[in-house]
């Protein structure tokens, strides 16, 4: 079934960079930044495929990238800003937030926001939500931007260069990069496993 759901995301991917070139790769990025989770790991290899091609450059489908997640990262954080704060502050309760956990947050983004949002951008899974937790405790705009741009230009290069330098190779890609994700996932359910037990004991 996730076989079948990645093939289908893969080829609706492939569909729009053909046809909208630097745009497309503007506009996925931009969904995938947005909290929709397309996968980049397929975005941006094949943009540098067709960088290799001569279709595009390497470095404007970097470029492309990183500003398509800009877009999409303030989309995510002014939902947080303006409708997700609000949200759990109300009904934070009923899935284990507290107030306490919110200035905890708040704390957090404002000390070490930078370098939580640049290392972010560089995590599969992780680099989808980001923006919003930013947004719910209101990092620093200009902030955020920079440290979006930064991040993301590393990851969108990073990706396209593995396309650009596997040529007509680059679908093997896919099989390492879903293993990572795993990884990560598992990471994440441990640290929710973790959040629930402490507040349940509390």
């Amino acid at each position: 079934m996730i076989e079948k759901l990645l093939a289908v995301l893969s080829g609706f991917v492939i569909g729009v960079i053909s046809n909208l070139g630097y745009g497309g790769v503007a506009l996925l990025m931009a969904i995938e930044s947005a909290c929709i989770p397309l996968p980049s790991e397929v975005i941006m290899p094949f943009s540098g495929y067709l960088a290799w091609r001569g279709d595009m450059t390497l470095w404007g489908v970097a470029l492309a990238g990183a500003v398509g997640c800009v877009l999409g990262s303030l989309v995510a954080y002014y939902a947080g800003a303006w409708g997700g704060r609000p949200l759990v502050e109300k009904y934070g309760r009923y899935v284990l937030i507290s107030h306490h956990d919110l200035d905890l947050a708040d704390r957090w983004f404002s000390r070490h926001g930078d370098i939580t949002i640049f290392v972010g951008r560089l995590l599969p899974i992780i680099r989808t939500f980001i923006a919003f937790p930013a947004g719910i405790s209101r990092m620093h705009l200009g902030r955020f931007v920079i440290y979006t741009f930064v991040g993301s230009f590393l990851w969108c290069y990073g990706l396209a260069w593995l396309g650009y330098t596997l040529g007509e190779n680059w679908t093997g890609l896919k099989v390492y990069f879903h293993r990572f994700d795993f990884l990560i996932g598992a990471a994440l359910l441990l640290g929710l496993v973790w959040y629930v037990r402490r507040h349940l004991r509390r």
